[in-house]
């Protein structure tokens, strides 16, 4: 049993440890206070805990006051050694760029009233662990004139970050593989040097070395030795550069020399040097020793080059003449009249071929193919045709050579795709034929175009003929054997348009599964003056006919010749013979306005 003078006791201590409370019996503000005031930590203990230390900096004075952990956070044993600005600066190492005294005195910026932040970052030498990375965080206060008068702040140790920052900096500049800068950078250095090279009215070089035959190199011994001879490459390429050059990775086997205050003849002998660094001796890999050569471009800048795209193209053009005429080799660009021509031409047709797209001026001129006896028109080639703004006309023998080198050849082989569809369905005894580019024959867009056109129209395809030249077909016969199945499995057929130009095989002929053979005009227009040609063409008709093939006879000029062809066995004749390409048809003439302006 508990005495009364127990009970109050206990709940006497019962109160005392319970919070005081309101009206309401809610806890008052004045406890809450009181409870946060006795549990409030020690700032000095917390940044001892994770290893910052504060400062005041009185500007005037140079004093500088630090919290108690500040000597063992800064690494220093004399507590003198960062008692004052000036003492704290020296301790500052060579790669300090920005100091806490440029952040405060130079910083530009006014005080408002409530000071004026600022952050920097530095090295510091520290007694015992080297250099130490310090972030540097503060506020500045101004005095009755307006100039800093006083400082406070915190600083931490950063070397983990200051690692990372570098070793991503690293990354973000340097080629993997190789070690050496990355295109970004180089390019970066090239500009550099064209403008240094331009205001002391000297000039400098740029060169791309190309490893020749690095395919060769992935096929025969995989990807890993092949990375191995690259990084070995510019190793060799560095070991021969002078004090001074900039050597990066360019591409996959492409490295870029920026070399200072070069002329042409130093650029290459530079050139030679490279070169001769490379090939003199064998790589020695972890599958086997490899021969390696090398082959550069180089241009002279601002001589030849006064921004970096430009030297950047003229040293690429360089290298592929040098590739092209023999590999291991070095040529400097040197400005040339046919060259500027021909890119200057490459633009106007460039700007035509857009132009004709975008305003619907491309359109279809229709040259008969008849037969070689009755001259009966059996079919009609649809041969492309460009209105220029100035009301001329443009024949397709003018523009696919460039577009093709341009690229913008299969951007004309789906409008002419589109015009022929719309012709074959609107005349129903229509039959035609159309060319198209090695390019487009691989293209999935084309495939995907020709696919749904030959869909929507019923009974197109078995009156629709596509033509690829001899040469897009021996280039990859296998290939060209599965662009013929595709095209007869859509019901349309195939013909080789200047067959023998290209000497295709009798093997290859038989494999492609091909249906008409075209003969190359260039035998047929001399035909009756020249006996070479007449052997070679009925061989090849001949051939044609011993295969179960159509041939069709092109650039037949004459009777003579026609009579000569149809005697041979040819079944089909197209030229001026049989009549011209022309923009009008002949089958037309039941046809409504709105067909006709549909296929135009």
């Amino acid at each position: 049993m508990v005495s009364s003078v127990g009970q109050d006791d206990q709940k006497a201590q019962q109160r005392a440890a319970a919070p005081e409370r309101g009206p309401q019996g809610d806890v008052s503000q004045a406890a809450v206070t009181k409870a946060g005031c006795a549990a409030q930590p020690d700032p000095a203990t917390i940044l001892a805990s994770i290893e910052e230390a504060f400062y005041e900096w009185d500007i005037e004075t140079d004093a500088l006051t630090w919290g108690a952990n500040a000597a063992k956070v800064l690494g220093v044993n004399d507590p003198a050694a960062i008692a004052t600005g000036r003492a704290y600066a020296r301790l500052l190492t060579q790669d300090t760029m920005t100091t806490r005294f440029d952040a405060v005195l130079n910083s530009g910026r006014r005080d408002d009233g409530k000071g004026v932040p600022y952050q920097v970052e530095y090295a510091l030498r520290a007694a015992d662990a080297g250099a130490l990375w310090i972030e540097d965080t503060g506020r500045w206060f101004a005095g009755a004139d307006g100039r800093p008068r006083r400082a406070h702040g915190v600083v931490r140790v950063v070397n983990t970050r200051h690692a990372e920052q570098e070793r991503l900096a690293y990354l973000s500049k340097t080629d993997a593989l190789t070690g050496e800068i990355n295109r970004w950078h180089l390019t970066e250095a090239l500009a550099g040097a064209i403008e240094e090279a331009t205001r002391c009215r000297n000039s400098c070089a740029f060169l791309l070395i190309s490893i020749d035959n690095l395919s060769h190199i992935n096929g025969a011994y995989g990807f890993d030795v092949a990375d191995e001879a690259i990084g070995a490459v510019a190793r060799r390429l560095r070991g021969k550069l002078r004090a001074g050059d900039v050597l990066g990775r360019f591409s996959g086997n492409k490295f870029g020399v920026v070399l200072r205050n070069c002329t042409i003849d130093e650029m290459a002998i530079a050139a030679e040097r490279l070169l001769s660094g490379v090939r003199n001796d064998v790589i020695q890999t972890k599958a086997a020793p490899i021969a390696m050569t090398v082959t550069a471009g180089g241009v002279v800048a601002p001589r030849h080059a006064r921004e970096v795209a430009e030297a950047i193209a003229r040293a690429q053009e360089a290298l592929a003449v040098a590739k092209a005429k023999r590999p291991g080799s070095f040529l400097a660009y040197r400005p040339s009249v046919e060259r500027e021509t021909l890119r200057r031409e490459n633009v106007r047709v460039t700007d035509e071929i857009v132009a004709a797209l975008n305003e619907r001026r491309i359109f279809l001129a229709f040259e008969p193919v008849a037969e070689a006896v009755s001259r009966r028109p059996v079919f009609h080639e649809a041969l492309m045709r460009i209105r220029r703004a100035d009301g001329g006309l443009t024949h397709a023998a003018a523009i696919v050579p460039i577009a093709e080198r341009l690229g913008l050849v299969r951007l004309l082989d789906h409008r002419v795709l589109e015009l022929v569809v719309a012709e074959l369905a609107a005349a129903p005894d229509l039959k035609l034929s159309m060319n198209v580019s090695p390019a487009s024959t691989v293209n999935p867009d084309w495939w995907s175009s020709l696919t749904a056109h030959l869909k929507t129209h019923a009974g197109v395809a078995e009156r629709l003929t596509i033509e690829i030249t001899e040469m897009a077909a021996i280039h990859d016969v296998d290939e060209t054997r599965g662009f013929v199945s595709r095209v007869k499995d859509l019901g349309c057929r195939i013909a080789i348009d200047d067959f023998g130009a290209g000497y295709t095989s009798f093997r290859n002929l038989r494999k492609l599964g091909i249906d008409i053979i075209k003969i190359d005009g260039a035998f047929v227009q001399n035909l009756t003056r020249s006996r070479d040609d007449r052997v070679f063409v009925r061989t090849l008709v001949g051939l044609g006919r011993d295969l179960g093939l159509t041939t069709v006879a092109e650039w037949v000029q004459t009777e003579e010749a026609a009579a000569q062809l149809a005697e041979w066995g040819c079944d089909y004749l197209q030229g001026a013979l049989v009549g011209l390409a022309s923009s009008e048809r002949p089958w037309s003439a039941g046809r409504s306005g709105a067909a006709q302006d549909e296929a135009c």
